[in-house]
């Protein structure tokens, strides 16, 4: 699999320096020699032809540059892939299985960190914390009184969509709320006490608030649509802290700005950084910029775990957290 000589680091290639890519840098490039694309002045096909008989490992972010059918193409000697995020919808995995190339992905570096945001959004949209804070700083407290009343946590059953390592975390959290969970997964988990649907739309109907924690797949993009957002209700909740892509984000901005459902918190959005603008001037919206896992303790965790997989596959041996390839 990989070159057993460790007199030099092993090479790994990054196309380009996302940011979480920058924040990475110095944990990583203790133990490896990071090739960095962006430092050549070839163009990118050329630069990687240069390189395609050497580089076997390649690291990889959301925010970098798509791992397409192209790219791997142009690197016939890759057999592994580590990732720095939970999804790994920005890698064309099919490929990636024709071509025997591993994937590792960040498993539970951020869980709880993500959790930790899926959870504040909700509270945050509910108790109308943003909101009664602009009201505030606008100044209106003093000129129109008392701000509109929140909801409570406690009591509301909440359906999360995805129960892997973040939607378990969010599990976790809301119980201590009061909280009834309810969850839709790709199979059921007869270990746990939850209510499991196999329809999303049936757990729309059943739930005050809907949070998606699962990954982004060809089955999951825009599974959220206009069906499940009616189900959901006029007073129904939901958070995003997946991909945005997961919900139909004009069908949802429809929604919200007709009043056919309660609210949202929005970590993530389907063309990133661009927002659709009707969002801005929702009091019922909380908007974040792809900040869920943006936390110093989860960069040191997610560096553990990239420097992990990459010791591993140099040195032949398991990985830590293979992506499940569909």
């Amino acid at each position: 699999m990989a070159d057993g000589n460790h007199s030099e680091p092993p090479t790994v290639l990054v196309l380009r320096r996302s940011p979480t890519i920058a924040l990475l840098e110095p944990i990583v490039s203790q133990k490896f020699n990071l090739l960095k694309a962006w430092d050549s002045p070839l163009p990118q096909d050329q630069f990687l032809t240069t390189h395609a008989r050497s580089v076997q490992a390649l690291l990889s972010s959301v925010g970098g540059l798509p791992i397409t059918a192209q790219i791997l193409h142009l690197l016939p000697s890759l057999k592994f892939i580590a990732t720095t995020s939970a999804g790994i919808d920005h890698v064309d995995s099919a490929e990636c299985r024709r071509r025997g190339v591993a994937i590792a992905n960040a498993a539970k570096a951020f869980a709880e960190d993500a959790a930790d945001m899926a959870v504040g959004l909700f509270i945050d949209v509910m108790r109308k914390l943003s909101a009664s804070d602009r009201y505030v700083g606008d100044g209106l407290w003093a000129t129109r009184g008392n701000y509109p009343l929140g909801s409570k946590i406690g009591g509301k059953k909440v359906g999360i969509v995805g129960l892997g390592n973040i939607g378990l975390e969010v599990a976790k959290r809301l119980e201590s709320f009061g909280c009834s969970v309810l969850y839709n997964s790709r199979s059921e988990k007869p270990s746990l006490s939850y209510q499991f649907y196999s329809n999303v739309c049936e757990l729309a109907t059943d739930s005050n608030a809907l949070i998606i924690c699962c990954a982004l797949t060809e089955q999951t993009h825009h599974m959220i649509n206009r069906e499940v957002l009616s189900a959901l209700g006029r007073e129904g909740v939901i958070i995003n802290v997946g991909r945005g892509a997961i919900i139909d984000e004009n069908e949802m901005v429809e929604y919200l700005v007709r009043g056919e459902i309660g609210g949202a918190g929005l970590d993530v959005f389907e063309n990133e950084p661009d927002v659709p603008k009707e969002l801005y001037a929702l009091d019922n919206v909380v908007l974040s910029p792809h900040q869920a896992v943006a936390t110093h303790e989860a960069i040191v965790a997610l560096g553990e775990v990239v420097t992990g997989n990459l010791e591993a596959f140099f040195s032949n041996k398991p990985l830590l957290s293979p992506a499940v390839i569909n």
